[in-house]
């Protein structure tokens, strides 16, 4: 389906929901961390598993889900997925003390694990080439909206309501969401389901994406930008709530509308890299990052909310550029492609991002962003790799036609 048609505006919208849908659920206990680490009287590293335990669950479901997708098909399993999640975050609110809603967290991003990996192979059996990147931008700019809207609506009606209503609302407006989405979302087209695959050749298949000669390396740049993505979030909302800045938790919550930049940048990257060539526009990407973790370690608000800023856009500029390369190098099988990448992402997320709790209360925000550096020094040694990579399989691609 090609860019302008009335089909690629429905996948645009629909993905977008899916995106929004799992970063809102994911990420909307993230401004939460400072409170139910009070609440429950638990360190920073034990309440990060409100996220930790989600993302984790998330990444092992993923090769679940992309499995069963290539058997069953791609829509029914995204809408399912979306509306259990959505309804475990229901649970979560209700549940009464930490390790009830410890469980209800870890079920939700099991559930979850049907969306991402399934909207990303949809993608790329289901768009025009010319327009993947575009696409692709577009859903990472709806998981960017999901973020922000959950991050920020979270801090701002816990603090004049309940955390708990919070969530609750939440969960009722991804419900909302699973809904839109389903009737959206053409049915696919170039799909063919494979009822003949068993667990040797769901085995075989990964293992040929992971012995492929680029892949490994966009896997584990996807953990490693999330990783760092993650830590400085998840550990900024308690630097920020104490001495010398002494933010309120709504006030804090505004500093993930750095996710208006995020989108921009997701959409933006998706459609240069479709012009220039992904590998300059991924590399650009952890380069970007960088300096907006450097720009955290002043000890003024407005050079630590800037580095946010520039943090989270070189963040999307390369998971967008990334994610849509999977499907483009992947040779055949998308399906177990993208879920290897995304196992990847969402581990980085759950134990990388669990492990910067252990450097905030060591080290503070310096030993953090230590831990942040040496991620995006391995990254960017992995983006070079990548792009030369191509750029050979390019030129032989030319001298073979």
């Amino acid at each position: 389906m090609r860019p302008g048609s009335a089909d690629f505006r429905r996948i645009s919208i629909a993905l977008f929901l899916a995106g929004f849908s799992t970063f809102s659920l994911l990420y909307c206990v993230q401004p939460l961390l400072p409170v139910f680490a009070s609440e429950f009287h638990i360190g920073a590293a034990q309440s990060s598993l409100a996220l930790s335990l989600s993302t984790g669950f998330l990444a092992f479901s993923i090769l679940c889900a992309g499995a069963l997708s290539e058997r069953f098909g791609r829509r029914g399993l995204i809408f399912a997925s979306m509306t259990l999640a959505a309804l475990f975050n229901v649970c979560a609110a209700l549940e009464a003390d930490w390790h009830s809603i410890l469980v209800a967290r870890a079920l939700e991003g099991l559930a979850l694990g049907g969306v991402p990996a399934v909207a990303m192979a949809y993608l790329a059996e289901e768009i025009d080439p010319r327009g993947l990147g575009l696409s692709m931008g577009l859903y990472v700019g709806g998981t960017a909206f999901g973020g922000m809207i959950g991050r920020v609506g979270m801090s701002y009606m816990s603090d004049h309501l309940s955390w708990r209503t919070a969530m609750l609302t939440i969960g009722i407006v991804d419900v909302v969401a699973a809904i839109a989405f389903v009737l959206l979302l053409p049915g696919s087209r170039n799909f063919v389901k494979r009822a003949d695959l068993t667990a040797v050749h769901h085995i075989a298949l990964w293992r040929k994406h992971l012995t492929a000669a680029t892949l490994p390396a966009v896997f584990a740049t996807g953990c490693l930008v999330m990783g760092v993505f993650v830590t400085v979030y998840n550990y900024a909302g308690f630097r920020l709530m104490a001495p010398p800045f002494d933010l309120s938790a709504t006030q804090t919550g505004l500093i993930f509308c750095s996710y208006l930049f995020g989108i921009v940048a997701a959409s933006g990257a998706g459609a240069l890299a479709d012009r220039c060539g992904r590998g300059p526009v991924l590399i650009a990407g952890v380069v970007v990052a960088a300096l907006g973790l450097a720009l955290t370690l002043m000890h003024a608000l407005i050079p630590v909310v800037l580095g946010i800023i520039v943090l989270t856009i070189g963040f999307f500029v390369t998971h967008s550029v990334a994610s849509g390369w999977v499907g483009q190098l992947a040779d055949g099988a998308k399906g177990h492609a993208t879920s290897l990448y995304l196992l990847a992402y969402y581990l980085g997320s759950s134990v990388l991002g669990s492990w910067g709790g252990w450097f905030w209360q060591n080290g503070a925000w310096p030993s953090v962003a230590g831990f942040g550096f040496a991620m995006l020094a391995v990254c960017g040694t992995l983006t070079l790799y990548i792009a030369r990579g191509n750029a050979r399989r390019i030129r032989v691609h030319a001298r073979t036609r």
